[in-house]
């Protein structure tokens, strides 16, 4: 049976963009750019604590199938520059007993920095870092963190499914997604589901900040889904693994029959996920353009071109026609949109905590990083005032990112622009059957 994505077509609600221009933008000037940035070596690594508890039920289940686990790099395989700079940074702290405190408050282990800036970073100690983030900080101090190189770890079908995934999922959209209990959501556990009228009829009545949140979620979902559909193992034997696209994994998951109707929305809602992640790309621009900024990994020659290249793709981002407008986010009265903002924040870093209790301990990593990747984002959208702030020279004093934030804000929109690009390939393969 061919598949039926004739909806996933024209305009994206919420926003001034359509499918179409999102398409082309991505699949042809941004995706290649961006995956090549991807295999540098400043953002291959990316430090993680696998081993964190899962913080809200008991749960040691971790998934016994091979392609679940994640293979940690050995230190000496990690750029010098990458583990060095936060010990030198230290070492040279370690006269200020204070200064040295506050540096692992507010995580110094931050390679991207120049001195200049790292020693902003101790003076400016009264700003609450907490208040400004979005996702629960993870232990890159503790023993267990090790760094992973995401290249060696791709996200792919490692067979981790069933009561262990559908519980995640459940508690991020019942709990997290300011849905009312008495809402049932379309497709859920099969519970007397009315097609989802009473679902989007809800969803229609919230104001524009809650609509988004449960979009960002359900578009984080349908990107995870391609990349299972995209690399799915295809062939299994002695000799060989064989990864590819699975076309009837795919139709499970997002034909508008066999979903009623729910796949083309899950798509749609990937695509306000895309806008939302270019919109913070683009916005964060002046905090990379300043000529102190330096993607350090020791290797000096290397790291200028890919500042070059990061900054080409800052610059494109920009350049996108039709741009989401976040300024209709928290506009109204202002201590409601306070306490809304509050409530949007701490929702998110609620979700970045069930990352913890994920039994695949390469979704774990995917996930992880996926979700701190849109914490960074929706960080740099509610920081306007202090991005403007930069100065073009010397510190930035109000608004700073760490390596890991930088790592996974670059690698999260990887990771929803090749879904995009993936989308494109399955539609000519379902071209080509019928």
């Amino acid at each position: 049976m061919p598949i039926n994505l004739s909806s996933v077509t024209g305009h994206i609600d919420d926003c001034t963009c359509d499918v179409e221009t999102i398409d082309a933008f991505n699949n042809y000037k941004l995706f290649p750019r961006l995956n090549e940035l991807l295999e540098s070596d400043y953002f291959r690594y990316y430090k993680v604590n696998l081993k964190k508890p899962c913080p809200f039920w008991n749960d040691n289940s971790h998934c016994g199938i091979r392609d679940c686990a994640v293979k940690p790099c050995p230190t000496d395989e990690v750029p010098n520059g990458i583990r060095s700079a936060s010990y030198k940074y230290s070492e040279e702290a370690s006269n200020h007993a204070e200064e040295c405190e506050e540096a692992n408050r507010l995580g110094a282990v931050d390679e991207s920095l120049s001195k200049e800036t790292q020693r902003a970073m101790l003076q400016w100690t009264r700003h609450d870092d907490s208040s400004d983030s979005f996702c629960e900080a993870d232990d890159i101090h503790s023993p267990d963190a090790e760094y992973v190189d995401l290249l060696l770890n791709p996200e792919r079908y490692t067979g981790y499914k069933g009561p262990d995934a559908w519980k995640i999922w459940n508690s991020i959209y019942e709990e997290n997604c300011f849905k009312p209990q008495n809402v049932k959501r379309p497709l859920a556990s099969g519970r007397g589901d009315d097609g989802g009228h009473m679902f989007y009829k809800w969803l229609k009545g919230v104001c524009i900040e809650k609509r988004a949140f449960y979009k960002l979620i359900s578009g984080l979902h349908a990107s995870i889904n391609i990349h299972l559909s995209a690399r799915y193992l295809l062939q299994d034997t002695w000799s060989e693994k064989k990864w590819g696209p699975n076309v009837t994994e795919f139709q499970q998951r997002f034909d508008e029959v066999l979903t009623r109707g729910e796949g083309p929305r899950r798509l749609k809602n990937l695509y306000f996920l895309y806008l939302i992640e270019l919109r913070a790309l683009s916005k964060v621009l002046p905090f990379f353009d300043r000529p102190g900024f330096q993607l350090y990994t020791g290797n000096k020659s290397h790291d200028a071109e890919i500042k070059n290249l990061l900054l080409e793709i800052l610059h494109l981002a920009k350049s996108f026609p039709l741009h989401f407008d976040e300024n209709s986010f928290f506009a109204g009265n202002k201590k409601e949109a306070a306490k809304l903002k509050e409530e949007f924040r701490l929702h998110f870093k609620n979700i970045t905590r069930i990352m913890d209790c994920v039994g695949c301990f390469k979704c774990r990593l995917w996930g992880k990083l996926q979700t701190q990747g849109l914490g960074t984002v929706l960080k740099i959208l509610f920081s306007e005032n202090l991005i403007g702030k930069i100065p073009e020279s010397g510190p930035s004093y109000g608004f700073q990112l760490t390596r890991q934030e930088i790592v996974a804000l670059f690698n999260a929109f990887g990771r929803v622009s090749t879904s995009v690009r993936e989308l494109e390939n399955f539609r000519n393969i379902l071209r080509n059957m019928q």
